[in-house]
């Protein structure tokens, strides 16, 4: 069986990520290199409308150590995306700039659309069989993707405005968070909720509930009460409604010294997981749907797939 390696970069508003791959002639992909770094470029975004440069620099540096690793591994065909920060930000140009120096090819800044169907087909490819409809969400630090689908068919997507970093940044201030900053976020985050879930499932159709990326992981981790963070324990793992709500609430009562406590915690993220926690927990709340699974797999697994 003949293989292809190609490499996908997904540069979101917290992380940026690379997935170093060979693809096999029945479509499916065998990991070589799986990275991912905290880079924090949407930092400041929400209020200012531009990426710093003390961002850019943070990504600069991640990226010419991703672009050392593809030439190391002899990817053949490369694909990046960039999603909800890079969509944003009015100096948006600079970034592509320094992509082209460095990659040496420019960056494909994404429609939200897009990037939820990217999220739904690097799900789907290695979920079990489901005879019903999904609605997969995939919570990011800018945008969370929400989007209903048949077998790998999309039947409806939609990107929002609500996501860990941005949470964070427009509400909570105090550590740990006070119960009004608390309450503030959980109103933001349920009026786009439901906004989001009268474009995503309307009817309420969908069956099964799918969550991807870093917060749902770290938070179904932590349920687990994994000793370290371990991809393989926590992919297909399903959580239940009272699961996510009492982590959610952890955290939330927790200062930053100890979210940064927890085995499972990346340094980067324990700053931001509390505002993502509450988008999972409102999500569940507003879709009534009561259990969710969870998936390792996700965008930049349909980045590398359609690279």
């Amino acid at each position: 069986m003949s293989a292809r390696r190609v490499a996908g970069i997904d540069c979101g508003t917290n992380s940026i990520r690379l997935l170093i791959a060979d693809v096999d002639d029945a479509g499916r992909l065998h990991d070589v290199v799986r990275r991912m770094e905290v880079v924090r470029l949407g930092e400041g975004v929400d209020q200012t409308g531009r990426l710093s440069a003390a961002a850019l620099t943070r990504t600069r540096d991640a990226l010419a150590d991703y672009t050392a690793q593809i030439k190391e591994h002899g990817a053949e065909a490369i694909r990046m995306v960039a999603t909800s920060a890079s969509r944003d930000a009015a100096n948006a140009a600079d970034f592509t700039a320094m992509v082209e120096q460095v990659l040496g090819q420019a960056p494909e800044v994404i429609t939200g659309d897009e990037e939820a169907r990217l999220s739904f087909t690097g799900a789907v490819a290695t979920l079990p069989a489901h005879d019903g409809q999904r609605l997969l969400i995939d919570i990011g630090g800018g945008s969370t993707e929400f989007v209903r689908g048949t077998g790998g068919d999309v039947v409806a997507a939609i990107s929002v405005d609500v996501g860990c970093v941005r949470m964070t940044e427009r509400h909570l201030h105090s550590d740990p968070p006070l119960s009004g900053e608390i309450g503030a976020a959980v109103a933001d985050v349920t009026g786009i909720v439901d906004k989001a879930l009268a474009v995503a499932d309307p009817g309420r159709e969908a069956t099964e509930l799918v969550a991807v990326a870093g917060t749902a992981t770290t938070v179904a981790a932590i349920s687990l009460g994994l000793a370290a963070y371990d991809p393989d324990a926590i992919d297909g793992t399903r959580l239940t409604y009272a699961q996510v709500a009492q982590v959610a609430d952890d955290l939330a009562a927790a200062d930053l010294d100890a979210r940064l406590a927890i085995p499972v915690m990346h340094p980067g993220r324990a700053d931001v997981i509390v505002g993502g926690a509450l988008v999972l927990r409102t999500v569940m709340e507003r879709s009534g749907i009561g259990e969710v699974l969870i998936s390792e797999h996700d965008i930049l697994d349909g980045i590398a797939l359609s690279a």
